[in-house]
This record gives C-alpha cells, sequence and structure tokens, in this order.
C-alpha cells in the first residue's frame, strides 16, 4: 500500500512542452464509491489494476499492482467506451518536483492538467511558471469523475 498525496493544476500555457516524451494512457473504472475507485490502466505497454480508497483532501491509500497487458486490455474492452479516459501523460522535473502533465483525448479533448505527488498535505512547492489555478480538491477534475462528466458537456464560462 502506498499513500498518495497528490495536488492537481490546470495548465496555462505550453511553456512545459518538450520536457518530456508522450505515453499514451487508456484507463476505465471497474467500481466506484463515493470515497474509493478500481481503476484498469494500460500505460504503454504496462497494464496495472489499481484501487483507490480517499483518506484527507487530497490523500488516498493507493493499492496498485501490476496484470498482464492482455488481461488489462480484456479488462478495458469490458467497459462502455464512455467509462475509458484517454491521455498523453508527460512525466519530467521541473523546480525540484517530478510533474505529470495529462493532454486528454476524445471526450476530454482540450483539459490539460499537472499533478504533482508529495510526502505530506503541507510539502512546499515552487510552482512552474506555466501551471494555473489549483483544482486539487474539485472533483470534477478527478479522472473517475471525467467518465461521468467529460470536458467536453462543461459550460464554455466554466472551462
Amino acid at each position: 500500500m502506498h499513500e498518495e498525496i497528490e495536488r492537481k493544476f490546470l495548465v496555462k500555457n505550453d511553456a512545459w512542452q518538450g520536457k518530456a516524451k508522450a505515453v499514451l494512457f487508456r484507463q476505465g473504472y471497474i467500481a466506484r464509491t463515493v470515497d474509493r475507485v478500481v481503476r484498469v490502466r494500460v500505460a504503454g505497454d504496462l497494464g496495472t489494476l489499481t484501487v483507490k480508497v480517499k483518506t484527507g483532501q487530497i490523500t488516498r491509500s493507493e493499492y496498485e499492482y501490476d496484470i498482464p497487458l492482455s488481461d488489462a486490455h480484456s479488462l478495458l474492452n469490458s467497459l462502455a467506451p464512455a467509462e475509458i479516459i484517454e491521455k498523453n501523460r508527460h512525466t519530467f522535473e521541473d523546480c525540484g518536483h517530478i510533474w505529470e502533465v495529462d493532454e486528454f483525448l476524445g471526450a476530454n479533448q482540450g483539459l490539460v492538467v499537472a499533478e504533482v505527488e508529495l510526502l505530506s498535505e503541507d510539502e512546499h512547492v515552487d510552482f512552474p511558471p506555466w501551471l494555473g489555478k489549483e483544482v486539487s480538491k474539485i472533483s470534477r477534475y478527478l479522472n473517475v469523475q471525467l467518465t461521468q462528466e467529460p470536458y467536453e458537456t462543461w459550460k464554455v464560462t466554466e472551462k
């Protein structure tokens, strides 16, 4: 088990681009409740099964297991297309932290979000100049929520 403590931000410009090669992520949600999800993911040529349980404002207990790629594809193919998120992930170091920038595809095209994983909820972070508004505590930006209310359905004034 791993404690995932993550802050999430919108990306306001493309100054981050070129820092890392993209990896295609395809993930879907097998089960979800108010405070936990079960996710299957294919990232490049790796398959994983993950259980996340919310334990704090931005903290989740995370249980993640490698599974055969064929099993991950099979599980994803058993889901309805709307239950699947696709995105290109770029992972790189900036301002002393490892950042993951996700460029969403499909029904979430146009949404670009940066995440940084921390050791504690109050850890100091120096923010790169390409970061925009923090959305860590706004549930609509959670990947699981984007399967239910995709970015393309949001009102233009809320983007």
